[in-house]
């Protein structure tokens, strides 16, 4: 990128961030989104005092694999900061990375940052802390639901009712959106972590093998499903891991019919947050949900049959946004651009 485009995107100088559980994502304007990492910071003890080792990508490939003296941990635990100085190490680096290692331009600049819309006031300041310290002029709160809403270009302006379920690595969060507004929002902590969770805990207890979170993830990716099929039984991923009996190293075979099994609780969670959120839609947004249906948005959106699952479960059409990983960091960039959304924003970090 040259000095001259750097200049051209960076600068109004404002971001809109992702900072979720799994990853997080930057978008810069003029450039779309320019940081899409894990959020994972690898520490490592030297003389007794840790320090970052690395960030990001580069951390996340030392997870399970590193040394005594290298430990690796999320700052996020179910899309909530659990660790402020590490989240401002983290933010710092992926905001780095963002304006091609010149951090000093986001000095003075303005951010938009997605929380999740049940968080207490407590974690939004947090969090706004944050990206205050990382060296952030001023910073914005927007609901999650309601940027992912926007970035999967629902009509949220329209006085006719949306639905989005948003299946985030830490949580799920539905809202009923209409007038700019979520008129009802729910929150519960299941989503993609859980979910390769039960994954490993399946092959643990079906066939004795201890595998890590990288590779319960990994075969979640390839053969992963939210229901068991008989067509499953044909579909085949192969995974290694310790035999917890005897100890040996060993390779196995599994098939999608069972990841249908190991994620039937978890599914059901999801089916049970998203049955609440649609109790309480009013008998007008009803008749608009009953004809537009459900959005899907987010990393767990992708999990195969998903929709298909929770379309038979609710009875209402449901799709899947065109990008659902990036519909939470494209409608907080939107809402930060466009004027009408500014109170939103403030409405959202009132409580700050």
């Amino acid at each position: 990128m040259s000095d001259f485009s750097l200049f051209r995107s960076f600068s109004s100088r404002q971001f809109a961030v992702d900072l979720g559980t799994a990853n997080t994502l930057v978008s810069a304007p003029g450039e779309g989104i320019v940081v899409n990492e894990p959020s994972v910071v690898a520490l490592e003890a030297v003389n007794g005092v840790e320090q970052v080792r690395a960030v990001g990508n580069d951390a996340k490939m030392l997870i399970g694999k590193a040394g005594d003296n290298i430990r690796t941990c999320r700052p996020l635990n179910d899309g909530v900061i659990n660790d402020l100085e590490l989240a401002e190490k983290m933010l710092r680096h992926f905001i780095g990375k963002a304006t091609g290692g010149r951090p000093l331009m986001f000095r003075g600049a303005e951010i938009v940052i997605g929380v999740p819309a049940a968080s207490t006031e407590v974690e939004r300041r947090v969090i706004h802390a944050a990206a205050l310290n990382a060296g952030a002029r001023e910073a914005w709160l927007i609901e999650e639901p309601m940027a992912a809403a926007m970035g999967a270009g629902l009509p949220v302006e329209d006085p006719t009712g949306s639905v989005v379920v948003d299946i985030g690595g830490g949580t799920t969060q539905v809202a009923i959106i209409a007038l700019k507004r979520p008129t009802y929002s729910i929150s519960e902590r299941v989503g993609g972590d859980k979910m390769d969770d039960a994954i490993a805990s399946y092959v643990r207890m079906k066939h004795n093998l201890e595998i890590g979170p990288a590779s319960a993830e990994r075969i979640k990716h390839e053969i992963g499903a939210a229901s068991s099929t008989a067509e499953g039984m044909n579909i085949v991923g192969h995974v290694g891991g310790r035999d917890v009996t005897v100890g040996n190293l060993r390779e196995i075979t599994l098939t999608q019919a069972e990841m249908g099994e190991a994620l039937h609780d978890v599914v059901q969670q999801i089916v049970e947050v998203v049955s609440r959120a649609l109790a309480h839609a009013g008998p007008e947004i009803a008749s608009d949900i009953i004809n537009r249906g459900l959005v899907m948005t987010g990393g767990g959106s992708l999990l195969k049959n998903l929709d298909a699952v929770l379309r038979d479960e609710t009875g209402l059409p449901v799709s899947v946004a065109d990008d659902p990983l990036t519909c939470v960091v494209s409608g907080a960039s939107r809402a930060l651009k466009e004027p009408e959304y500014r109170t939103e924003l403030h409405a959202a970090s009132g409580a700050i």
